[in-house]
């Protein structure tokens, strides 16, 4: 049977289906108004430094154990301030990183997707995720700021230009706890170096202790997934 279509060469054939292709991926964004979770990216708050950074801020860090957290209490580390009006820490965070998130007023989030880097859990619903501190409040306390004013402890608490405030499943969240990463590590292997790294940059900030476990810990994950 003779075709009455033209036919085209090779390379304008794949030329033409790699246009189509494209299109088509354009037509389902423009419908859908995100990417699907298996072709969508994390993303990771501001602050994570390099792999050599993160080594010498770790080589830097003073080693001790940490203190018993006697006078320790949540509410001597005052959270979720107005950040950046009307943005309190919370929903900076989860406008920040999330993906095609809209607002009211109030900041408060309308619509939205967001990812959870440890465990690779997607929502779209933020009641569901916790904005996690990198370094615990608690393991703070124990590491140095139970000396510190209550103006240092609010900036740790609420510090957006760090790596300190990261939106997670709730689950994941409330499976870490305050352990440090010789006791706890994400699920999701995939975002081990940049958590590490991350821990590391907000102690070194702060200037906060690590014990000797707890470095041994990130210097091996270091060494061996960065």
């Amino acid at each position: 049977m003779l075709s009455t279509s033209p036919s085209l060469p090779r390379g304008p054939r794949r030329a033409v289906s790699g246009a189509l292709a494209t299109l088509a991926a354009i037509v389902m964004v423009a419908v859908l108004g995100w990417a699907s979770p298996a072709s969508a990216h994390h993303s990771l708050p501001p602050g994570i430094p390099s792999t050599s950074a993160a080594q010498t801020q770790l080589n830097g860090l003073t080693v001790r154990p940490k203190n018993s957290g006697s006078g320790y209490d949540r509410s001597l580390f005052p959270h979720w301030i107005v950040v950046q009006s009307p943005c309190d820490a919370r929903q900076h965070v989860l406008r920040r990183d999330g993906h095609t998130v809209q607002v009211d007023g109030n900041c408060r989030p309308t619509s939205g997707r967001w990812s959870s880097d440890y465990d690779g859990v997607w929502t779209d619903n933020p009641s569901d995720f916790d904005i996690d501190h990198m370094v615990p409040l608690y393991d703070a306390w124990r590491s140095g700021a139970d000396r510190w004013t209550t103006d240092r402890r609010r900036s740790f608490a609420n510090d957006v230009s760090a790596p300190q405030l990261w939106a997670v499943s709730a689950s994941s969240n409330r499976s870490k706890g305050d352990r440090d990463p010789s006791q706890w590590m994400p699920p999701r292997t995939a975002i081990h170096c940049d958590y590490v790294k991350a821990w590391v940059n907000v102690k070194h900030r702060y200037g906060l202790s690590v014990t000797s476990a707890e470095k041994s810990s990130i210097q091996n994950t270091i060494n061996t997934r960065c």
